[in-house]
């Protein structure tokens, strides 16, 4: 049987610029005073708030300006709300500005690096009590298709932030292909339940995963080993910007609609835009380009598929020649934007 438990201590005093954050959490546990001593093994989870506190992240007013200095670009917008990519790479409304448990026109900002932030919290609780723990620094994100938001990790030490269960074969004898449960995230949503969100409890102490826990001297992936590389999420823009973008067919837009697609793919993405009235076919000598034919009655129904080529191809990570021809032909040139 295992068993996992999770203690959120309260009567953490208020955390500002300076404050050890290792000591303000022992202090909260009672370590060594007949409290929740850690243990080595232990998990300990920090939200980003305190950490960010901690490191002088707090602003005040103009939280546009913050907006815009902590993003690297925007990935949707819907009415007052921005969903953005940080420069840390994580994908969060606002890019995790935070105006909630601070004082009235102050802002937080995500921690520049919170995966050091871990490491510093990791080596100084073994400073102060010699235990070798795991650290999770945890932000509250929404979830595409999923109504609410949860605690994820957005930073690591010490820990194996997520398990691979590739190879392996369940209990009816079925391979697992791609199974890698995120357990920095898991944890970081199990500590949220016991913190709360207005309990004044920043800190967390997860035990019964000690098999996640590093060696000392092994700080770990980090949660930056979560985060997928630009281009690689099937999601890179919302709905309409990914419309706006490909339209834009700016190379600085490339990116997250990933790598090119296979010829295939691209052909029959013309197709389906054309409804059959395009004829795609590799060229002679290079099978890295695709002709597309377009042919009908002319006019404006032929010039609106012509036109469309070029997003499309953009969409798909290839360039299009712009689209040449009169009369009841156009002929245009895709090749893949690298090789």
């Amino acid at each position: 049987m295992t068993s996992l438990t999770v203690h959120a201590p309260d009567g953490v005093p208020e955390v500002v610029e300076g404050t050890d954050l290792a000591a303000a959490l022992l202090g909260a546990l009672g370590h060594g005073t007949g409290g929740h001593d850690l243990v080595d093994g232990d998990v300990v989870v920090v939200t980003s708030k305190v950490v960010s506190k901690s490191e002088g992240r707090v602003r005040r007013g103009d939280r546009a300006r913050a907006l815009a200095d902590e993003t690297a670009r925007v990935v949707a917008r819907r009415g007052p709300t921005t969903i953005v990519r940080t420069h840390h790479g994580l994908t969060m409304a606002a890019a995790g500005i935070d105006a909630s448990n601070v004082e009235l026109g102050s802002i937080v900002l995500l921690p520049v690096d919170p995966d050091a932030s871990a490491r510093r919290l990791r080596a100084r609780l073994h400073e102060l009590c010699g235990h070798v723990v795991g650290v999770v620094v945890t932000d509250t994100a929404g979830r595409a298709w999923r109504e609410g938001q949860t605690d994820i990790a957005i930073g690591a030490a010490g820990l194996s932030v997520a398990e691979s269960f590739a190879g392996r074969v369940d209990a009816h004898g079925n391979e697992l292909a791609v199974t890698a449960p995120a357990v920095a995230d898991e944890i970081a949503g199990a500590a949220e339940l016991a913190q709360g969100k207005l309990g004044g409890r920043p800190f967390a102490l997860l035990r019964g995963r000690a098999d996640l826990v590093l060696p000392l001297d092994d700080p770990g992936p980090g949660a930056t080993a979560l985060v997928r590389a630009e281009g690689g999420d099937l999601f890179g823009y919302g709905a309409r910007e990914a419309v706006v973008r490909a339209l834009r067919g700016a190379a600085a837009d490339q990116a997250p609609f990933g790598a090119p697609a296979t010829p295939e793919e691209l052909a029959e993405a013309v197709d389906r835009v054309s409804a059959g009235t395009a004829t795609t076919t590799p060229a002679q000598g290079e099978p890295a380009t695709l002709v597309v034919r377009l042919s009908g009655e002319g006019g404006p129904h032929l010039a609106h598929l012509a036109a469309l080529v070029v997003p499309l191809a953009y969409a798909h990570g290839w360039s299009a020649h712009r689209p040449s021809g009169t009369g009841s032909a156009v002929v245009a040139e895709l090749r893949p934007l690298t090789p």
